[in-house]
């Protein structure tokens, strides 16, 4: 009852659309399909008879007719969809493409893979580790060092800046089985 409800309440052209879509064998849809189909009909029915009315008042008439909308929509058809060249053409151009000869694959059979550095098949990790100082070092710097629970911005930059660390990278290769 409440799909006859909204059937009555659709507008003309909604209905005009949904039989359309029956009549295609699309039976089941979005509610917002219909809407959408809606829309680019209106827009186009717009754009084309925005047309047609600058060609009848370029041709200095006061009224449009059909030839201004054939006009239109030719227009329209041209600007908007491009035909695919005629079958003839085509065979001619592969013809002529095909004479070149492929190049002799040097390589051997299979696929030729640029090197695994250059690509992102090949996992490549990267560790900071800190550099190993001897503990008496440790020591003597903790010994000068006095704490500071509120350093200021430079004394932060300072303590990274003192931190070496040495970067390490290498690709993981899987574990040949003994």
């Amino acid at each position: 009852m409440a799909d006859n409800d909204r059937e009555l309440a659709m507008p003309r052209d909604a209905k005009i659309l949904k039989n359309l879509l029956k009549s295609m064998g699309v039976e089941d849809h979005e509610p917002c399909v219909i809407n959408k189909f809606l829309e680019l009909w209106y827009r186009y029915v717009v754009d084309v008879l925005t047309d047609a009315q600058d060609y009848s008042e370029h041709a200095g008439k006061s009224t449009i007719d059909c030839d201004d909308v054939k006009l239109a929509v030719q227009s329209k058809v041209n600007s908007s969809f491009s035909q695919p060249p005629p079958r003839e053409v085509l065979l001619e151009l592969a013809h002529n493409r095909n004479k070149i000869p492929l190049p002799k694959n040097i390589t051997g059979p299979g696929f030729s893979l640029p090197p695994d550095q250059d690509t992102l098949m090949c996992p490549n990790y990267q560790f900071a580790i800190p550099n190993k100082r001897s503990a008496e070092s440790i020591e003597d710097t903790e010994d000068e060092e006095t704490v500071n629970p509120n350093p200021s911005q430079e004394e932060q930059t300072d303590m990274q800046l003192n931190l070496h660390h040495e970067r390490v990278s290498f690709p993981l290769t899987k574990r040949q089985k003994d």
